[in-house]
């Protein structure tokens, strides 16, 4: 087996909690005492003149704000880096005409103000593998003397020891909602086995079917998005209940809601590489959606409907896809990004590209070659062809059957696994 160095993160307890917990909440409030400063900041700025700041214009202002030194320099400017990411992704949401976004809000301060998550980079954090312990930085407005600092003992799981990593780039303090613990980022020396094989598959990832795969062997699968908006409806009804988005409730209700997605990618993406290494799958090109925002004849945002804007922002579908992409380089597979344009429109068996070809979501009529498929599908097999170009658009006699009727793998909530859809349980 090759070896190879990727990034992972591990999770560890901190076994002093009751020494450390003090220090760590006065970070966490911290943190959220400058979000919310940043928050205001943001706000002026967008009324003024209807511009959001990036993180470094953001930084360089409140560097001389009071609140700012109440971290280590390097914390800080994390916290005000995820608060401008928060702002543009939310204007993303607000030009494609999703009136309900909301921007990010600010965090409580009194009994119920949470404790963010704090991040230490390279110059903000020491850690000593032999006993297991780290150092973390605390910002001058809080320390006691000059070299004051905050000692956590942390444990791992058995099977990581991180003496053995190459580096750790980044240590995060969390809270769980009852303790805090330990992130490490970290790069890793990883076995990478050999390609299953050569084959290619295609995968088009939409706003119904959260992926569609086409092999290049003939057979197709689909996976539905219909966990993911149950899982939406009902917390967002649940939330909807609750007398403020910012309270406590809803922010367990929004973390509940980001633990089942975040399991439901983890699931599908670990699906997906297995059923590639059972096909002898190499490569695998995934629909680059980085502008799947705007419209193609124009550039301008698109519009997918009420319904489909509100869903198509609901996914992390950059999310998805580092996930695949670390799976699927643990087994030998390598996963290529390639443009989505016109892959909806072209027929994947002649190459013709007309929009009335699809003539309803699930299906795809060419009216040049007769072929029928699933519309999904057939994305999918445009999206295959980009890296592994098919014999069928050169003539050949290759059957479109496969293309109308893919196989059908549905979340089964009681197993937490994907089945074939006759197989669920729930």
């Amino acid at each position: 087996m090759a070896k190879e160095v990727v990034t992972r993160t591990y999770t560890a307890s901190i076994r002093n909690q009751s020494r450390v917990s003090d220090d760590l909440d006065s970070l966490g409030f911290a943190a959220s005492k400058l979000w919310n400063v940043g928050r205001w900041t943001i706000s002026r700025v967008w009324d003024e003149i209807d511009y959001i700041p990036e993180h470094d214009e953001l930084t360089s202002y409140l560097k001389s704000y009071e609140r700012y030194d109440d971290l280590h320099s390097q914390s800080s400017q994390r916290v005000l880096q995820e608060l401008a990411e928060a702002f543009n992704g939310w204007y993303g949401k607000r030009r494609n005409g999703d009136t309900r976004a909301n921007p990010p809000g600010y965090r409580k301060y009194g009994d119920e103000h949470p404790r963010s998550t704090i991040t230490f980079k390279a110059a903000g954090f020491k850690l000593d593998t032999q006993y297991d312990r780290v150092r973390l930085s605390k910002g001058s407005n809080l320390k006691e003397h000059w070299s004051d600092f905050i000692l956590c003992e942390y444990q791992t799981r058995p099977d990581v020891d991180l003496s053995t990593v190459e580096s750790v780039q980044q240590v995060r303090a969390v809270w769980t909602g009852d303790e805090w613990e330990l992130h490490f980022v970290c790069k890793v020396e990883i076995e990478v086995a050999e390609s299953p094989g050569e084959k290619t598959v295609g995968i088009d990832l939409g706003i119904n079917n959260f992926a569609a795969l086409a092999y290049e062997d003939g057979h197709s699968e689909l996976y539905p998005l219909s966990c993911l908006k149950q899982d939406d409806y009902y917390f967002s009804k649940r939330i909807a209940r609750c007398d403020d988005s910012n309270s406590e409730q809803a922010t367990r209700l929004n973390q509940k809601k980001s633990a089942r997605r975040t399991h439901y990618f983890h699931t599908l993406s670990k699906h997906i590489v297995q059923r590639c290494v059972d096909e002898g799958v190499g490569i695998i090109a995934v629909g680059d959606l980085s502008g799947i925002r705007e419209d193609e004849e124009n550039g301008e945002a698109k519009n997918w409907g009420k319904h489909g804007n509100l869903d198509l922002h609901s996914w992390a579908f950059d999310r998805f896809t580092d996930l695949l992409e670390y799976k699927a380089e643990t087994e030998g597979i390598s996963v290529e990004e390639v443009s989505e344009r016109d892959t909806s429109k072209s027929c994947s068996c002649c190459a013709r590209k007309r929009d009335a070809n699809r003539v309803e979501r699930g299906l795809y009529v060419c009216d040049e070659c007769d072929m029928v498929a699933n519309a999904d599908v057939n994305g999918a097999e445009n999206i295959r062809q980009k890296v592994s170009p098919s014999l069928a658009c050169d003539g050949g006699d290759r059957s479109n059957g496969w293309l109308a009727q893919p196989s059908t793998f549905l979340f089964d909530k009681e197993t937490g696994a994907f089945v074939p859809q006759e197989q669920v349980t729930s």
